[in-house]
């Protein structure tokens, strides 16, 4: 058993065997490393909770102990459950007392979250029907067959709806951790945190859930993957289908045709994102005007980014910079 007081709240993450081993430690060392206001002491008591074994074997094979089973930890006893996510969450039969527990215990807690595809055994309970869900971006598909009755959002980092939580694969897991310390305890404690463990602070649930800078490094035809080094180097220039066909040697059909079999979408769609994560990450930082990060990332002016950031991320870019830029940043506006 862990040392924090039982009187503080709980943050039970349900591991089953084959979790992914990061879905449950990064939010479990997040929450973890909480500190109430103005005080050393911790602001969760977090335990881990399997189905029936004291030990649970992780996707990678690691062996974690845990603190609780269903059995011995009271479902009104939680403040926030978080279930995560590996082939184990994909594939548990969700029947029985493990069935009732989750129920139970999402009917009394304050909060309910799950990470990565830990959706998946969280739908079967019918407890996410009607709700908006996210998951890691390679299994949305599946959920969103599976579970007709759930809104699937394959983009976004994370997804709040009312007391249910979700969020992306893997890292994302921590993202939604960070969210929810800084709703419970403030922004500065979850900067705190963030600072801490070297992590950024500026992801959100209304970005893109991967960044543009990973589609093309498994694509099979090696003359794309060297396109994206040279698109990121130049995108204030015109990158037209026409001039990247040109310039990996095909011809603009063919070259459109394997760029969406390589990444999923059009070359257009993809030169916007890649725009809009450079523009993101430049309007983090203090010193650059929402001009000049429009020229520098291939917007051409200003109101073609806006609608651009509109679209993507539901606020302008000066709304984007208030909520997740640096604290000096804002003189540049």
């Amino acid at each position: 058993m862990i040392d924090t007081p039982p009187s503080l709240p709980c943050v039970a993450v349900l591991v089953v065997p084959g979790s992914q081993l990061l879905d449950v430690t990064g939010p479990f060392e997040l929450f973890a490393s909480a500190q109430r206001p103005r005080s050393p002491a911790r602001a969760y008591r977090v335990v881990l909770v399997s189905p029936e074994e004291r030990y649970v074997a992780t996707e990678a094979g690691l062996r974690l102990e845990v603190h609780e089973t269903i059995a011995s930890l009271d479902p009104g006893a939680v403040d926030t459950l978080l279930i995560a996510g590996g082939p184990g969450a994909r594939q548990t039969t969700v029947t029985g007392a493990l069935g009732d527990w989750v129920i139970a215990t999402a009917q009394a807690s304050r909060r309910v979250a799950t990470v990565c595809t830990g959706a998946f055994l969280l739908a079967r309970t019918g407890l996410l029907d009607g709700r908006r869900v996210t998951t890691h971006w390679q299994h949305a598909a599946t959920l969103a067959t599976r579970y007709p009755e759930i809104s699937v959002e394959p983009d976004r980092i994370y997804v709040e709806d009312g007391r249910f939580w979700s969020s992306a694969g893997v890292t994302a897991g921590m993202d939604l951790a960070l969210a929810m310390i800084a709703r419970d305890l403030g922004r500065e404690e979850a900067l705190r945190i963030a600072r801490s463990k070297v992590m950024a602070m500026q992801r959100s649930g209304g970005q893109r859930q991967y960044s543009a800078e990973l589609a093309l490094q498994s694509a099979p035809d090696t003359r794309l993957a060297e396109l994206q080094t040279w698109m990121f180097d130049h995108l204030d220039k015109r990158l037209s289908v026409e001039d990247l066909a040109a310039r990996v040697g095909m011809s603009p059909r063919t070259f459109a045709r394997r760029f969406r079999e390589a990444v999923g979408e059009t070359p257009a769609a993809f030169v916007e994102r890649a725009r809009l994560d450079a523009a993101r990450r430049r309007l983090e930082r203090p010193g650059t005007a929402v001009e000049q990060v429009a020229a520098q990332t291939g917007f051409m002016n200003a109101e073609r980014m806006r609608r651009s950031f509109q679209r993507a991320f539901g606020v302008s870019p000066a709304e984007y910079r208030r909520q997740f830029g640096s604290s000096e940043s804002g003189a540049a506006i």
